[in-house]
């Protein structure tokens, strides 16, 4: 028997099984791969970004703003946390006209804003379009390299305790009445069943939905996408210093240290069933590069390097991730949803996860995340 078993080996599994590992708890980890393998890992870095967040992410990026950057010391190992500061771009006066009113709330949250105009913009970032006319600027908002943060975590779970046992596929449950007394799993080519002694933590990213759906017959909200991500090579430094964004162009920059230029934003793969896992579409390859060239016309002369859309993400229908107990499983907390809002709270909201099974209560932070929000 296991007091507290948690489902995945992305960031959120393996921090949450940090908290209670440290917190004295008995943890084990099921990661149906290795750790990092989905959306936690991969190409590039990820975006601990503020600017332009949903009004109910704020206070969560707000308290990760203070872990972030000494989170490597914590545990123990290489996070790649750099403070670049974010600018959301601005091209068209529609945008602009309402970008006062995104930075005084964003700064009512705490979140440092400031509006700038074209030649502000311009002592920042010289090389970029003439077309852009200002932008939101937040100068804590910074990237982290995934994989070694989320390999990271692991590692420091397991000195901390926690046990973890990768290429272990979750397979079902057993209940006993509403409550969750076990779990099926292949471990070493074996059906096992673990027994819970406390509580169930589910957090395995594109598997959530339909393992509730084939063993709690609950529909949730969300689905699974294919996201491209995408480097471009280049000889020189990169020509830009911040994390990019944009009001209405599908794109997001980030300038690697490697020195390659990271584009991606919300273009899409396509699934390949015989491959099984996504594979890129060479118009969306096109569209994702035509993008960053209309804000970066130095970016023309860079070849395309490596183009990734193998790692599947899940996108809840409100656009924030669902974080709950579910009906049929009340000792069963569940996260899912995370695509795009996920990785840059992730310290944080694992902090709370953990608080909140621990002491039963749920922290006024996670409120809005409820899978009540979708009912009248």
């Amino acid at each position: 028997m296991v007091d507290y078993v948690i489902i995945g080996g992305g960031i959120y599994g393996c921090a949450i099984a940090w908290e209670l590992a440290k917190a004295g708890e008995e943890a084990l980890l099921l990661e149906a791969k290795s750790i990092a393998i989905g959306a936690s890992g991969g190409l590039g870095e990820r975006g601990v970004r503020a600017n332009g967040r949903d009004l109910r992410e704020l206070p969560l990026i707000g308290l990760a703003y203070d872990i972030w950057p000494d989170l490597h010391e914590h545990i123990g190992g290489f996070t790649g946390y750099r403070r670049l500061g974010h600018l959301h771009l601005i091209e068209r006066e529609a945008d602009l006209a309402g970008a006062p009113a995104q930075v005084w709330m964003q700064n009512r949250q705490g979140i440092e804003s400031r509006l700038l105009d074209a030649g502000q913009l311009r002592e920042l970032e010289p090389q970029l379009s003439e077309n852009v006319i200002g932008a939101i600027y937040c100068p804590k908002d910074g990237v982290a390299d995934h994989s070694a943060t989320t390999r990271a975590m692991a590692n420091a779970a397991r000195q901390a305790g926690a046990r973890i046992i990768e290429n272990a596929p979750v397979t079902g449950l057993r209940r006993r009445g509403d409550t969750v007394v076990g779990i099926r799993a292949t471990i070493d080519g074996e059906d096992r069943e673990i027994k819970v002694g406390k509580q169930v933590i589910l957090l395995s990213n594109a598997h959530v939905a339909s393992f509730v759906r084939d063993n709690l017959d609950i529909e949730l909200p969300v689905w699974r996408m294919w996201p491209q991500v995408m480097a471009l090579a280049a000889d020189i430094p990169p020509p830009m210093t911040h994390l990019i964004g944009h009001a209405h162009r599908t794109l997001a920059i980030k300038p690697l240290p490697d020195g390659r230029v990271m584009v991606s934003g919300g273009w899409r793969g396509r699934w390949d069933a015989r491959a099984g896992h996504g594979q890129p579409i060479a118009e969306q390859v096109e569209g994702n590069r035509r993008e960053a060239l209309a804000v970066y016309p130095a970016l023309a002369d860079l070849p395309v390097d490596e183009v990734f859309t193998d790692r599947a993400e899940m996108i809840s229908v409100d656009g924030i991730p669902i974080i709950d107990y579910l009906p049929g499983a009340a000792n069963m907390l569940a996260g899912v949803g995370w695509s795009g809002h996920g990785w840059a709270i992730a310290p944080a909201v694992a902090k709370l996860m953990a608080r909140w099974v621990l002491s039963g209560d749920r922290p006024g932070m996670l409120r809005p995340f409820g899978y009540g929000r979708f009912f009248a």
